[in-house]
């Protein structure tokens, strides 16, 4: 997996700022008033430090964004990074100062003077996301990552554990929907997902024969024309009492050719963050499992290749579901929902969950509905969508309400079966979709469909990550865990 950056905790040591090697930053506010920190610096430096923040520059910065002053004299290190930062800033504004100094640090090693800064535990997980690079595949030598020492007055109650616990989670997403599908194989994929259960997850790993005798006739049909074999791996957390576990669900297709409904050329090499949604509940679970959570929640995710070939499953074809349901595929691009249809079935048979999410990469609909802003949240459970999407809105990662209604099931009824795997047509294309799931989820079942394409993986990033796999979901997922379902 991707390193997080190296980073160490301590109290603020004026003393030492004269001494110090690498990048030295420093916080100030908006009204250009420094700190102890601040003001040590700016002793040394010759006042260097007061006339930067007094300087048109400082005054056109948005909060969260940093300037650097190189080689100041008085200091040993090579250059001092001024972040304008309010001491008590809002969530979002802490990340982006950690992002800013993320982008500044390169080689070097920093000391972040943090003195009496709020949401230091903020800053410090935005410095570690906005730090991710993925380069496995890259025969270069890795560019040298500097260490990051903060010193702060306020270390009290600081858990840097749940800083690195969610860290690790993302970067996990991150890496397996960056990963090509020549190395992120079915198996791969499962074999990793295997290897938590050396943090306390019980991890199994169903295979094709067990899915058979299942009856996962939608799944196993996606992924017939492949050579790599079908499976289908559940994650459990038991960090709770006796009670029933809240479910996670993802679509794991680790790469979607469209199958005998093939997708154009262009633009199919992205195809292989389809596992998206499957990357987002490991991601979780990994956080879950590192920060020890009072929980108990299971991570169940279908993973399948959508291939073309002798063997594939033809539209037109009718095949039965898990819930018995009789299923005719008319694009065999339209494979997310099978899979998700057999997995939100078994899942709700086998654990009777308090509740459920699934998360999926499903349909390009969305992202013309959102953009790459905002996922996609249906849900039967007005209280279910309504806490995911406050958590999610905490967290900084964009979601929006969608409609579901009965009049939209008309366009997935079909003349020779129960019912058809899309609706046909460019109309309420992510609707439809939603609609087929929600007929594998029991009425009794709080359950929320989050579709991601528009945001599992963007080629320009985020404020918070670099172009590629963002990692959307894993923060707002585990705040949702965190306020709802933790003992």
């Amino acid at each position: 997996m991707t390193a997080l950056v190296k980073m160490t905790y301590s109290d603020v040591d004026l003393d030492a700022v004269a001494a110090l090697g690498g990048l030295i930053a420093i916080f100030v506010g908006a009204d250009g008033k420094l700190d102890s920190c601040a003001r040590k610096v700016n002793t040394l430096s010759r006042k260097a430090v007061e006339r930067l923040v007094a300087s048109d520059a400082f005054a056109g910065l948005s909060e969260g964004s940093a300037l650097r002053l190189a080689f100041p004299t008085g200091v040993t290190a090579a250059g001092v990074i001024v972040v304008k930062l309010e001491r008590r800033p809002s969530v979002e504004a802490a990340r982006l100062a950690g992002a800013a100094l993320a982008l500044e640090k390169g080689p070097l090693d920093m000391t972040v003077l943090a003195g009496n800064i709020g949401k230091l535990a903020d800053v410090a997980l935005g410095l570690a996301l906005r730090d991710y690079d993925f380069n496995a595949h890259k025969t270069a030598e890795p560019k040298a990552r500097g260490a990051v020492a903060f010193m702060s007055s306020k270390l009290d109650g600081f858990d840097p554990k749940s800083v690195s616990a969610i860290a690790e989670g993302v970067f996990f997403t991150r890496d397996l929907t960056n990963e090509p599908a020549n190395v992120l194989t079915t198996s791969n994929f499962a074999d990793r997902l295997a290897e938590m259960q050396a943090l306390g997850l019980k991890v199994e790993v169903l295979e094709e024969a067990e899915l058979e005798k299942l009856g996962m006739g939608a799944l196993l049909c996606v992924g017939q024309g492949s050579e790599s074999p079908s499976k289908v791996v559940v994650m459990q957390w038991n960090g709770g009492g006796d009670e029933a576990p809240f479910a996670l669900v993802g679509k794991g297709v680790v790469f979607d050719t469209g199958g005998i409904s093939i997708k154009p050329a262009a633009g199919m090499e992205d195809m292989t963050m389809d596992m998206g949604g499957a990357g987002v509940v490991s991601g979780v679970m990994k956080t879950l499992a590192l920060r020890k959570a009072k929980a108990n929640v299971v991570g169940v995710v279908g993973i399948v290749e959508n291939m073309p070939s002798g063997n594939a499953v033809r539209p037109g074809d009718v095949v039965t579901s898990m819930k018995g349901d009789k299923i005719e595929v008319v694009n065999t691009d339209a494979e997310g929902r099978l899979v998700l249809s057999d997995v939100l079935w078994y899942t709700q048979e086998r654990f009777r969950p308090v509740g459920m999410i699934n998360l999926a990469t499903l349909t390009g609909a969305i992202i013309i509905a959102l953009g790459h802003e905002n996922a996609g949240v249906f849900s039967n459970s007005d209280d279910l969508s309504g806490a995911f999407i406050k958590a999610a809105s905490a967290e900084g990662e964009g979601a929006w309400r969608m409609p579901l209604s009965a009049a939209y099931d008309k366009m997935i009824n079909c003349r020779i079966a129960d019912m058809r795997n899309t609706g046909g047509g460019r109309d309420a294309g992510s609707i439809t979709a939603a609609q087929f799931l929600a007929r594998f989820v029991k009425p009794e079942t709080p359950w929320a469909h989050l579709d991601i394409a528009g945001v599992a993986s963007i080629k320009g990033g985020t404020k918070l990550a670099p172009a590629g796999a963002t990692g959307w979901g894993v923060m707002a997922l585990n705040r949702l865990i965190s306020d709802r379902y933790e003992a």
